[in-house]
């Protein structure tokens, strides 16, 4: 195994001719695909990795710095492609992630036949003439209790991110790999997250787009998904599933995992027909 496969315990599964790589979102790790990547492995050749940053990987690699803005992560995907010669892939990214492959498609679009994007935003707060969801005081409000107290800021918010009660298997499974994040490293990405701004990047975007967009979403309003579908560079395709919450492959598989099969099989006209 490979430095950069080390770092971000790649995982390959299947050996199917195509490629499907996937990328998690903030505050989960590669077990978010749980439900996923059994209907993948008999007819594909699956990566799986976590984020630098994720409770799985070494606190001590999270460099402060690099993943202060986006081209961080979209470096590592990557380094990744290149480590295990991949070149050619579908690419399946969720929330973070999900811009991640976004901003690495445009530096390398001969390496990404299509991306997929689960509970995408280019940018969370609000402008005069962008609604992302979020004010600036919802942001800081967020992190200053993220910093008094971790542990009890994500007994509030994974419930209302994922969009249930803290005795469900899905509340209690993002609850679990929040706690694996080191607290700082968390308030590090968290702050990225929330302060980027990426929608200068989507007009340069030429490789086709599926969008998956929770009907309810507290994170990520349905207007920002037609926003993304409105300004892309490429073609693209938005489809708005009736499940709530933030994580809907974790929360809402049945519902979730036949669509996101459907568009990992087919391609965009072959969707629009």
């Amino acid at each position: 195994m490979g430095v950069v496969e080390a770092a971000h315990n790649v995982k390959v599964l299947g050996s199917g001719e195509r490629t499907i790589v996937l990328g998690h979102g903030f505050g989960t790790d590669q077990s978010v695909w749980k439900h996923l990547v059994p209907h993948l492995v008999d007819e594909y050749r699956v990566v799986l990795y976590d984020n630098m940053g994720a409770g799985p990987t070494n606190p001590d690699y999270f460099d402060f710095e690099r993943y202060a803005t986006l081209e961080g992560y979209a470096y590592d995907l990557l380094a990744i492609l290149e480590e295990l010669q991949i070149t050619s892939c579908i690419f399946v990214g969720h929330s973070l992630s999900s811009m991640t492959g976004v901003i690495a498609s445009i530096f390398r679009p001969d390496l990404f036949s299509k991306i997929i994007l689960i509970s995408a935003s280019p940018r969370f707060i609000n402008t005069d003439d962008y609604y992302g969801g979020f004010e600036q005081e919802d942001v800081d409000q967020l992190c200053e209790a993220m910093e008094s107290n971790y542990k009890a800021w994500i007994s509030g918010f994974a419930p209302l991110v994922v969009g249930g009660d803290m005795d469900s298997v899905a509340v209690q499974e993002f609850s679990r790999t929040l706690f694996n994040m080191r607290p700082d490293i968390a308030l590090s990405v968290f702050r990225t997250i929330f302060n980027f701004d990426l929608r200068g990047f989507l007009s340069r975007v030429t490789v086709p787009c599926h969008i998956i967009q929770s009907s309810k979403d507290l994170a990520v309003p349905v207007a920002v998904a037609e926003y993304i579908h409105t300004n892309l560079g490429g073609k693209s395709i938005v489809e708005v599933v009736s499940t709530e919450g933030h994580l809907p492959h974790l929360s809402a598989p049945e519902i979730t995992i036949p669509v996101l099969l459907r568009h990992i099989q087919h391609d965009i006209d072959a969707d629009a027909c």
